[in-house]
């Protein structure tokens, strides 16, 4: 049966589409908050990281009733390396609301996004947002977005989806482009209208498939679902199934999402999105079950992960300074509870106890782990990322990304040629006023450190998309860093006198005062070859004073290193050391002669 009282919708957009501001304004014109509870904007982004860098990396439900109809709604993340909260919410749903800016269009990650909901059977509504844009073309996105469908294979209802036109920042929505609305209510007609409420099975014995996990200081793992079948009680027995084993629980508390929390309730029925106590050992796939007649729902697929990293502890001259969590243990119990809320990693032990290979979705996927981890105060060293490859009938296939990149139309030229020069391949180009947008395919070992040479060719106005696209066969060698590095040779605090010397031969990573050691980078050669330096180095002094032997010492300041670039920026026998305070970089080996007795090996074993 259709349950009509609820629709469970899941918001799907690209990053920087406005889906946050829209659902804000949704919030705010629902008519059930208070002011007070609704301060300032990008409300649903409430990690600290979401809101510093204005994406969303969580899954995350609310609730707002509208005319008798509760509607769940599930914040998806926008960025495909977070593609796994979109796989495993998205079951949740029964409709979408595909959210695509006046002039961008749909963007790779957005066809990323809609592929799983076409293939979680979902009915999409299109909203095309930011139509006030003075630059929006929403008639050609429209074009765009009925070819994205077709080329997704989305059956004939599905490709029936009607369009709204709205601008979420203003906060209306209407049915015409020809006519600007007042308010956002066409949005949640056409939700009540056009998406259907939940198929259930009420009468059947219980099925829920535990989609998010959460956690309470005082009421433990929180196990969150969309209930398929049945109902459950608090304090009802039920059945655990995970892994083709059945554990037998007690539900203790029962919670279903209204508004911006959940509310407390004595049972839940089909249909319903529930959060569920009491069940430690439940993880995220696993089924709940009816106790009498347990019967699990299928598994969560989720793709595989493209790029893999060592982490290891940190064992510099400096380690332990700033962090609480700096053992082996901290870091392999702080990287296997990461596995149970997030589905798209992979951890497996490395070659010493020390060590562990991490695997995700992107460098973003991994980067915003190693940012949580740092502020929860562990220390670790972190080593270059390597694209997976797969073998396919004895040929090697590595992961291929669909990049878009949109520029001014004078750096086109730049754009090309760095693009080309690692293995990408041109797709397609569009020029839209001033700016063009090009569409490539290039191997993801390709865009390792490309972001920063495309930003720097083009004066920081590229703006680059990407998304996995599939595996095909290698595309040969891809550049490597033209660039040596200064080496320190010395533990103490680097002196403005020798970086003054040292800043004519490249570009400085550090300023005076800050804490080096030897075999730890301080700047970047302006050369291939590695320089080893001493940036401790004082000037000498002597009681005699001549004219012009002092001088005014002007240092550049140092190239800020966040922990992007910093992944981005190192070479296979480097390292980037992660505390709660600082991000440095390093080499593996830091003594000089560590160093050259690794390479007289290396070239034996070449030889």
């Amino acid at each position: 049966m259709i349950r009509n009282d609820i629709r469970n919708v899941a918001i799907i957009a690209h990053v920087d589409h406005g889906k946050t501001t829209l659902v804000d304004a949704m919030l705010r014109q629902s008519g059930h908050f208070r002011e007070s509870q609704l301060q300032g904007s990008c409300i649903l982004d409430s990690n600290d990281l979401e809101r510093e860098r204005g994406i969303t990396i969580l899954a995350k439900n609310i609730a707002i009733d509208y005319r008798e109809v509760k509607i769940n709604l599930i914040d998806t993340p926008g960025h495909a390396d977070f593609g796994g909260e979109v796989e495993r919410t998205i079951k949740m749903a029964s409709g979408c609301l595909l959210l695509v800016d006046a002039y961008d269009g749909p963007m790779p990650q957005t066809r990323f996004v809609l592929r799983k909901a076409f293939e979680a059977g979902l009915h999409p509504i299109v909203v095309i947002n930011k139509v006030d844009r003075p630059d929006g073309r929403p008639a050609k996105v429209l074009e765009l977005v009925y070819d994205l469908f077709i080329d997704l294979g989305a059956d004939d209802e599905q490709i029936d989806f009607p369009v709204l036109y709205a601008s979420g920042k203003e906060g209306w929505a209407s049915h015409s482009l020809e006519e600007k609305g007042t308010t956002i209510e066409p949005v949640f007609e056409m939700i009540v209208n056009r998406i259907p409420g939940p198929n259930v099975r009420p009468e059947d014995p219980l099925q829920m498939q535990v989609t998010s996990l959460e956690w309470s200081e005082y009421i433990g793992k929180i196990a969150v679902g969309r209930l398929e079948a049945g109902s459950v009680k608090v304090g009802e027995k039920v059945t655990v199934i995970k892994d083709g084993k059945s554990l037998n629980k007690t539900v203790e508390k029962i919670f279903l999402f209204d508004k911006l929390g959940k509310v407390e309730a004595e049972s839940a029925s089909a249909g319903d999105i529930a959060a569920l106590t009491g069940i430690a050992e439940a993880d995220i796939g696993d089924t709940i079950a009816c106790a009498e007649k347990p019967e699990a729902l299928g598994r969560i697929q989720v793709e595989e992960p493209t790029l893999t990293m060592l982490f290891t502890i940190n064992h510099s001259p400096l380690a332990g300074k700033d962090g609480q969590f700096v053992t082996s243990r901290n870091l392999r119990e702080r990287l296997y509870r990461e596995l149970d809320c997030n589905v798209a990693l992979r951890v497996e032990e490395g070659a010493s106890k020390e060590e562990f290979l991490v695997s995700g979705r992107g460098l973003l996927h991994l980067g915003i782990l190693i940012e949580n981890m740092r502020r929860e105060g562990y220390e670790l060293s972190v080593g270059k990322p390597h694209v997976i490859v797969k073998e396919i009938d004895g040929k090697k296939y590595e992961p291929i990304e669909s990049l878009n990149v949109d520029v001014p139309s004078d750096k086109v030229g730049p754009v090309m040629e760095l693009v080309g020069g690692r293995r990408g391949e041109l797709v397609e180009m569009d020029t839209v006023g001033e700016r063009t947008q090009i569409d490539f395919t290039i191997p993801s070992r390709g865009l390792i450190g490309l972001r920063t040479r495309l930003l720097n060719a083009t004066a920081g106005e590229a703006i680059v998309h990407h998304v996995v696209a599939d595996f095909e066969p290698m595309r040969g060698e891809v550049p490597r860093r033209p660039n040596g590095v200064m080496i320190s040779n010395i533990s103490g605090r680097a002196v403005a006198f020798a970086l003054d010397g040292l800043q004519e031969r490249g570009t400085m990573f550090v300023k005076p005062g800050d804490d080096v050691y030897p075999g730890m980078i301080v700047a970047e050669n302006c050369r291939d070859n590695d320089l080893v330096v001493n940036p401790c180095k004082e000037k000498k002094l002597t009681n005699m004073r001549a004219a012009g032997s002092d001088k005014n010492i002007l240092l550049a300041p140092p190239r800020d290193m966040p922990l992007e670039l910093a992944l981005e920026y190192i070479e296979e026998d480097e390292l980037v050391e992660v505390t709660p305070k600082v991000i440095r970089l390093r080499k593996k080996l830091l003594t000089e002669e560590d160093r050259r007795r690794a390479g007289r090996a290396s070239k034996r074993e070449a030889g």
